[in-house]
């Protein structure tokens, strides 16, 4: 047995019995604990004052190489309902899920989405990409997925989040229209969306957008020197002005593509920074998954010559360049 797997066990034997240390303190809220911001907002927004919600993985935190904390290990252990993403997305955290899974009740959100809208990718052999948050359309089944794992885990509240799935679901209809009606503003010559990882294949697919992603879908996969000239040949010889960076993957690939380009005698600007596996801070409205969408969606049209307000779809984005 592996020294990590060893102290995984270990981990979770003391967090089964720290409660016994002390008097258990009485909580008016189920506890839930979920991986990504993205998952906690959903919980949070259809369990509403019925629960506490914790994520493990807060803004500009990249889920592809996160390994858990005895922290979160703890958390984990004593949460009432576990919501993790799936598809691989967690993939140092695999075999402490399995673990945990025998435990209690573990649902992974991601995989509710039906097998026919996924994406293979050759960096995945058996598997597919996990970032189907970025199309709200797609998104809706794991939020409905969500409100199933609250009404099964606490059944009195079965109308409570049922009406508030509903009423969340709508307002992800809202921003799927505001996506596809803005972003087909862009000039379709203009519809190359460069990024630091391939994380945007289902928003190129569902908005007609051709995807380039410097990294494969993880980031743990290197962008080596054939690839970057690879691109900057691409960049000068299509003449595409922007690329992207995102606030959860370094932006040292991009600006290496930019200077290559320069030294090409071809500009390319930062067209913005975007939010791929992390939403923006606590307590902003681009901490929220609406904000996180309306955001990108708003910098992309307006970086590739569309048309979108420059605070987004309901006005409440910080800023937009």
């Amino acid at each position: 047995m592996s020294f990590a797997r060893r102290q995984i066990l270990s981990l979770l034997a003391g967090a089964a019995l720290a409660p016994l240390a002390g008097p258990v303190r009485a909580s008016a809220k189920f506890d839930i604990v979920a991986t990504t911001g993205m998952i906690a907002d959903a919980a949070r927004q259809l369990g509403g004052d019925l629960v506490s919600v914790k994520a493990l993985m807060g803004p500009g935190i990249d889920p592809h190489s996160y390994r858990q904390t005895r922290s979160d290990i703890v958390a984990l252990t004593r949460a009432g309902l576990i919501l993790r993403h799936g598809l691989y997305l967690e993939a140092q955290m695999e075999d402490l899920f399995a673990k945990l899974a025998r435990r209690g009740k573990m649902v992974a959100v991601g995989e509710a989405v039906p097998d026919g809208h996924l994406i293979s990718h050759s960096d995945y052999a058996d598997k597919k990409d996990p970032h189907v948050w970025m199309v709200p359309d797609l998104w809706t089944f794991s939020v409905k997925a969500i409100g199933d794992a609250l009404v099964e885990t606490l059944p009195d509240t079965r109308d409570r989040v049922t009406d508030a799935t509903e009423a969340y679901l709508a307002r992800l209809r809202e921003l799927q229209v505001y996506a596809e009606t803005t972003l087909a503003t862009v000039p379709e010559t203009s519809r190359v969306l460069l990024t630091a990882h391939d994380a945007f294949g289902y928003f190129g697919r569902a908005f007609g957008f051709e995807v380039i992603g410097i990294q494969g879908i993880s980031t743990e996969s290197e962008a080596g020197l054939n690839r970057i000239a690879e691109l900057v040949d691409l960049l000068v010889s299509r003449q595409i002005r922007a690329a992207f960076v995102e606030t959860s993957v370094s932006d040292r690939n991009v600006r290496a593509l930019i200077e290559g380009a320069a030294a090409r005698g071809h500009e390319v600007s930062i067209g913005g920074e975007l939010f791929s596996d992390a939403m923006g801070s606590e307590g902003t409205y681009e901490g929220t998954y609406l904000g996180m969408i309306d955001h990108n969606v708003t910098i992309i049209a307006r970086a590739l010559g569309g048309n979108a307000p420059a605070r987004g779809m309901n006005g409440r984005l910080a800023a937009a360049s």
